[in-house]
C-alpha cells in the first residue's frame, strides 16, 4: 500500500510541474476520484480545464473513459448509447451503452449546463445514485467520478440548480497570473514531462485506504460550528452535503499521506459549502477561521499577544510599563516552551516565534534599562559636582 502512495505522491509531482498555477485544482481533482466524488471546474476557455481531465484518464491504465461536449441540442443517445434496433423488434426500449457513459470510470463533460430536459434527468440519477434505468430496468453502473466544466454558473431558473447540486467540490479556473508561468507555458517547458501512470488495481487500493482514514472528534465539532455559523449567515448546505464532505476530507488527508483527518484538512471545505458564487467569500472565510489546527491557534494568539505588548511599550516606555511587559514576555515564552515539549513534530514554527518573542523581550529590557542608566550617570555627575571635582586639561 505505501508503494501506491509513493506513486499518488509521483502523479502529483508530475501533474504540477506540467500545469503552471493548478496545484489546488491537481489536488481537488485526484481527491474527487480517491473518495468517489463529483467536481466542477468553472472558468474561461483555454484555462487547461479538459486538458486535466484528459491527462488523468491516460493516468489510470484500463480505466473506461467517457468524455462528451454538450450542447442544447445533445441527445440521450449521445450519452446513453442508441436503442438497440434488435431489442426494439421484441418491442422493448433498451439501450446499447457500450463506449458510454454508463459504462464509464471516469467521465469528462464539458459545458455541462448545457444539459438540456432531454438527457437531465437520466444524468442526475446516474452521477447521483450511480444507477442507469435502462428499458425501466435498474442498473449499478461503475462510475467513480464525473468531472464537469463550464465557462459559466448556471443561470437562475433554468433548472440545472439539482445538477450543479450533484457536483461535491467546485473550483473555479483563471488565466496565468505569473509573468514566468506564462512564459514557461508559452515555450512549452515541462511539456515533455514522462507522466507516470496507476494502475486501475492501484486507484482501488488508494481508495480503500481513503475509506480506512481517521476522523478526529475535534473535526466533527468544528464542522458542526461551521455549520451553525453558516446557518447565521443564511447559507444551509443539505445534510447530504456535509456528510459527503467526510469523503474527501479523508482523501485529503491520505494524499498528505496521513491515515488522520486534522482540523487543517477542513480547509478543502471552502470549495464544497456554498450554493451560490456570491456565498463563496462568507464561506470561505468561515472555513478558514476553523481549519487552524490548535498549535496554529495557539502560535497565532500568542503572536498576536506578543504584538500588542511590543506595541503598547512604544505608546507608555516607563520603566513601570517596561518592567510589566517583560513579565508578559516571559510568560509567553514559557507557554512556548511547554508547547514546544508536547509537540515535538512542530519544533521548527514554534521555535520560530519564540525567537521572535525573545527578540521583542530584549528591545523592550533595552528600552527599560536605557532611563535607568542615564538616571544613574546623570545622579553620579551631581554628586562628583558637588564634591568639587576639577581635572586640568
Amino acid at each position: 500500500m505505501e508503494s501506491n502512495l509513493s506513486k499518488l505522491d509521483e502523479i502529483i509531482k508530475a501533474f504540477n510541474a506540467k500545469f503552471y498555477e493548478r496545484e489546488a485544482e491537481v489536488e481537488a481533482i485526484l481527491v474527487a476520484l480517491l473518495s468517489r466524488q463529483h467536481i466542477l471546474l468553472i472558468g474561461p476557455s483555454g484555462t487547461a480545464k479538459s486538458a486535466l481531465a484528459v491527462e488523468l484518464a491516460k493516468t489510470i491504465q484500463d480505466t473506461n473513459y467517457f468524455q462528451w461536449l454538450l450542447t442544447r441540442f445533445s441527445t440521450p443517445e449521445e450519452l446513453f448509447g442508441p436503442l438497440s434496433l434488435k431489442e426494439l423488434e421484441h418491442g422493448e426500449y433498451k439501450r446499447n451503452t457500450h463506449k458510454k457513459m454508463p459504462e464509464a470510470n471516469l467521465v469528462f463533460l464539458d459545458e455541462i449546463f448545457k444539459a438540456n430536459s432531454a438527457i437531465l434527468n437520466s444524468l442526475l440519477t446516474l452521477i447521483n445514485e450511480r444507477v442507469f434505468y435502462n428499458n425501466g430496468t435498474p442498473k449499478k453502473v461503475p462510475l467513480m467520478t464525473v468531472i464537469g466544466a463550464s465557462n459559466e454558473y448556471p443561470e437562475e431558473g433554468e433548472g440545472l440548480e439539482a445538477l450543479f447540486d450533484r457536483f461535491l467540490l467546485r473550483f473555479e479556473f483563471n488565466y496565468l497570473a505569473d509573468d514566468n508561468n506564462f512564459i514557461s507555458m508559452m515555450k512549452d517547458a515541462g511539456q515533455l514531462e514522462q507522466m507516470p501512470t496507476m494502475t486501475m488495481e492501484q486507484l482501488l487500493g488508494l481508495q480503500n485506504m481513503t475509506d480506512r482514514v481517521v476522523i478526529e472528534n475535534e473535526v466533527y465539532t468544528a464542522i458542526s460550528k461551521i455549520r451553525n455559523e453558516l446557518k447565521d449567515e443564511g447559507i444551509r448546505p443539505s445534510d447530504r452535503r456535509f456528510k459527503q464532505s467526510l469523503s474527501i476530507l479523508k482523501a485529503r488527508a491520505l494524499i498528505r499521506k496521513r491515515r488522520v483527518v486534522l482540523i487543517e484538512d477542513i480547509i478543502i471545505l471552502e470549495n464544497a459549502l456554498w450554493e451560490t458564487a456570491d456565498q463563496k467569500e462568507t464561506v470561505s472565510v468561515i472555513i478558514r477561521r476553523h481549519a487552524q489546527d490548535n498549535v496554529i491557534r495557539v502560535l497565532d494568539s500568542i503572536r498576536k499577544e506578543a504584538n500588542e505588548v511590543a506595541n503598547s511599550i512604544r505608546q507608555d516606555n516607563s520603566i513601570e510599563a517596561g518592567m510589566e511587559a517583560i513579565q508578559k514576555m516571559r510568560a509567553l515564552e514559557s507557554d512556548l516552551q511547554i508547547l514546544k515539549t508536547n509537540h515535538e513534530d512542530r519544533y521548527v514554527e514554534i521555535e520560530a516565534l519564540l525567537v521572535k518573542v525573545k527578540s521583542h523581550e530584549q528591545e523592550i529590557l533595552n528600552s527599560a534599562l536605557e532611563p535607568l542608566y542615564f538616571n544613574a550617570f546623570n545622579e553620579k555627575n551631581e554628586v562628583e559636582d558637588s564634591y568639587g571635582i576639577y581635572y586640568r586639561m
